[in-house]
């Protein structure tokens, strides 16, 4: 399933020494949380696994050493704390991808959506909470950055309050959502700048902005103060991220690092391997720098 297509179904409903190489499902180990150096915050989405049960999904988080999940709402926070596993990214008051805040069309109901799950996020335990900017269909760039300071400028006191940071996340409309306006950092950038709040922020998809502009390291290294979060995937085809694809993941994770960052790092592709969840292994141990 797509990813766009589980956060639709979703919204309407309510991954020692290091080394790269395209392993098979036999050569990952069994369970790799004791050899972790958990200098990043280890974090994996869910829709990516959609095929496994959650309870399941999350026992298998623990046997590998990953402690938070991506893209969960409010039905899935109980088992996640039964498992001790972290919501490192929200969701469930967006209205998709392509409904955003660059339309005041869709101001009242997003309003509306993010004023009750804020306080939800907060009182769960949990800060981050996702939101996207919409697609252009024919608006100017500069229209629609205004109209999304706009519109979350009507959250921003109300996020900051409870102590939750909202992030916009950068996605790439040459290839998976065609046509969505937050395609750039310094879109995303100028946007920080304008609302001028430190709970607002991108999330940073490593795989979307590699196929819109490159220059990933050079992009964490100026922009970081604005980057709240960020995901993984293998560019092209957004698989796994070893040397089947052409960014090397560990330089990135040193980056990351050395800009003091202690927020978590999500796995975001999508496994090709027949076991899905050695490709999860080998994914977190490749970031696990």
């Amino acid at each position: 399933m797509k990813r766009r297509k589980f956060i639709t179904a979703t919204a309407v409903a309510s991954v020692g020494a290091m080394t790269i190489k395209t392993a098979s499902a036999a050569e990952a180990p069994a369970t790799i949380a004791s050899e972790l150096k958990n200098n990043i915050n280890h974090s994996a989405c869910r829709w990516c696994y959609k095929g496994f049960p959650l309870e399941e999904l999350a026992q298998h988080f623990n046997k590998i050493g990953i402690k938070a999940m991506d893209l969960v709402g409010p039905e899935d926070w109980p088992i996640l704390k039964k498992y001790n596993i972290h919501a490192s990214m929200c969701w469930g008051a967006e209205l998709g991808l392509t409904e955003g805040f660059n339309d005041p069309k869709h101001h009242e109901q997003l309003i509306k959506n993010y004023t009750e799950m804020i306080p939800k996020v907060a009182e769960a335990g949990y800060t981050n909470l996702i939101c996207f900017s919409g697609n252009r269909k024919g608006m100017n760039d500069l229209v629609g950055l205004q109209n999304c300071v706009d519109g979350l400028k009507e959250l921003i006191p109300l996020a900051e309050k409870h102590g939750v940071v909202l992030q916009m996340e950068l996605l790439n409309s040459k290839v998976n959502h065609k046509d969505y306006m937050c395609d750039n950092t310094l879109w995303g950038v100028e946007l920080c700048r304008r609302l001028g709040s430190e709970n607002f922020k991108l999330l940073y998809d490593i795989y979307h902005m590699q196929i819109m502009e490159g220059d990933i390291i050079r992009n964490i290294q100026d922009y970081h103060q604005y980057l709240g979060h960020y995901h993984t995937g293998g560019n092209p085809g957004r698989n796994e991220i070893d040397d089947t694809q052409e960014l090397f993941y560990p330089a990135i994770m040193k980056a990351i690092l050395k800009t003091g960052f202690t927020g978590h790092v999500a796995q975001e592709f999508v496994p090709s391997w027949e076991d899905k969840i050695a490709a999860l292994k080998q994914g977190v141990t490749i970031c696990d720098v």
